[in-house]
């Protein structure tokens, strides 16, 4: 059985159209392709359907609404639209438990959804991220429970979704895909169906678990880089010198295929994955016998720099004669990642939490989150507007490296504030020139590291 023709316009269901899924599915279809994104969240699909965006990603809401109003994307709950698609895509979420143990819940019921439904021909795609060896022992079973003989009658491969939120749309566009087939033809047919549908590089690996540990370590690597230049940062403030210049002197040093790329240092880590993968990867080599302390220590060090960011911040304030009980902080930025309004674990929440225990007023102005979100998932006081947040304040926190945070006007923000303010740069990364010419207007300075 041959998968996949070489149709040039395959029919594209998405499972599971949340984040990974809605995006896909906007690229797919701006390249001419009939794609439906099923999903059981009613409400959600009803927004989409309304042209409100589902989840905050730059451009998203601009790409899918007249994808949408064109036909060429539809949206529903009804698994029925299965049937005439003849590539799947699996996009649902797998979270972790509290013990980092993989939680299969929805990536199950959707299986269970499609085995029915399958018919001879199809190819099936996971992109979900899992643990080594789910493709093969969990979904192959649960989609061959409908009759369907996976490698006879449809095919199915495992192609790791690694996209950056904030830059996801240009990345579809570019990004080398990953492809472990479950078998040679699954293998094949999903690397002429990403080289057709989006034109991008594809990377073969000899099968699925290989491709599911790609994922992981991709995101172990950036977490333990994170934990390091964290660290770094620490180390850097004892001898107070800049870790910045540390890390861009020291990433000159060619190493390997490529040079030392130490990654920059910030008030946390936070989102959907980074948080949660290492330990899906740890849990998994723990029930097989094996400790990875990399991945214990990465997480834990991460995990501590909101306190430590509310430690340099009060320290900042006390070396400029401020109370942190009776001071009004400007927050710049809640979510987790710059230039998104993603909340997710974000680590602005254990900073604002510190900050609200200690007795400070936080007002917080993020341009990219709803402020409802805010209010609930992070805490302080949501404002409108940045002259809202700065007026008054003895700090501006910024924990979020928005475009629009980056070329602030230093002397409008200077007459707003309660001179001597300081500035805490937990994610901006200020250039030296800037740091002089702020506290050449009279700001105090300080950073992770700096």
């Amino acid at each position: 059985m041959e998968f996949l023709s070489d149709s040039p316009s395959p029919r594209i269901a998405i499972l599971g159209f949340g984040y990974i899924g809605s995006c896909l599915g906007a690229a797919l279809a701006e390249r001419g392709m009939s794609v439906v994104g099923i999903d059981s969240d009613a409400s959600m699909i009803a927004g989409l359907r309304a042209g409100r965006r589902a989840v905050p990603e730059p451009g998203l809401a601009e790409a899918l609404a007249p994808l949408v109003a064109s036909g060429r994307l539809a949206c529903t709950t009804d698994y029925d639209a299965l049937e005439d698609a003849d590539v799947v895509l699996i996009t649902v979420g797998t979270p972790v438990d509290g013990n980092g143990a993989l939680l299969t819940a929805q990536l199950e019921e959707v299986c269970r959804q499609l085995a029915p439904r399958l018919r001879p021909g199809q190819l099936v795609i996971l992109k979900s991220t899992v643990a080594p060896g789910t493709t093969r022992t969990l979904v192959v079973p649960l989609l061959e429970s409908g009759g369907l003989v996976e490698g006879r009658d449809f095919g199915l491969a495992y192609c790791p979704e690694r996209l950056a939120e904030g830059d996801a749309l240009a990345q579809l566009r570019e990004l080398t895909v990953v492809v472990g087939g479950c078998g040679p033809g699954s293998t094949a047919a999903a690397a002429r169906f990403w080289k057709a549908a989006l034109d991008v590089p594809v990377r073969i690996v000899p099968t699925a678990d290989i491709a599911e540990i790609v994922k992981l370590a991709n995101n172990w690597w950036i977490d333990a880089n994170v934990a390091m230049a964290n660290e770094l940062a620490r180390f850097c403030a004892l001898f107070e010198v800049d870790v910045m210049e540390v890390i861009a002197a020291a990433n000159s040093l060619p190493k390997g295929d490529g040079r030392v790329n130490i990654l920059r240092p910030g008030a946390g880590v936070g989102g959907p994955c980074l948080t949660k993968d290492p330990w899906m990867t740890w849990r998994t080599a723990r029930d097989r016998g094996v400790r990875l302390r990399t991945v214990e220590t990465a997480r834990r060090v991460n995990d501590a720099m909101p306190e430590y960011a509310y430690e340099v911040l009060r320290d900042g304030l006390a070396k400029m004669g401020k109370d942190l009980a009776s001071a009004r902080i400007a927050v710049l930025g809640a979510a987790f990642k710059n230039d998104t309004g993603d909340l997710r674990n974000t680590p602005v929440t254990g900073v604002v939490r510190a900050l609200l225990a200690a007795g400070a007023e936080v007002r917080i102005f993020d341009p990219l989150a709803e402020k409802e979100l805010i209010r609930s998932q992070v805490g302080g006081f949501p404002v409108d507007d940045l002259d809202q947040a700065v007026r008054g304040a003895d700090a501006v926190a910024l924990l979020a490296g928005h475009r629009q945070f980056r070329d602030l006007d230093l002397e409008r923000l200077r007459r707003r504030v309660a001179m001597p303010c300081l500035i805490f740069d937990g994610r901006m990364h200020y250039r030296p020139e800037t740091i002089r010419r702020l506290r050449g207007l009279g700001f105090g300075y300080r950073g992770i590291g700096r």
